[in-house]
């Protein structure tokens, strides 16, 4: 599938897997499990802030930072 210039490139480093248990979104209630596709690394989270602080934590890896650009 060609990409189109109006499709941001999307790098499969910056992929993640959320599974949400126990969720009511409407009361605050955020939590389960979420997973880096790439490296494997999984953590639950409990909070909006505990789920963003992981994407953070791997995020700000400096392999991850530059990304290569994939066609």
């Amino acid at each position: 599938m060609k990409q189109s210039r109006q499709t941001p490139h999307l790098p499969p480093e910056w992929a993640f897997v959320i599974q949400f248990a126990g969720t009511d979104v409407e009361q605050g209630q955020v939590e389960g499990r979420v997973e880096h596709v790439v490296s494997g690394e999984a953590a639950r989270f409990q909070s909006l802030d505990t789920l963003v602080a992981f994407f953070a934590r791997v995020l700000k890896r400096p392999e991850l930072k530059a990304a290569p650009d994939h066609p």
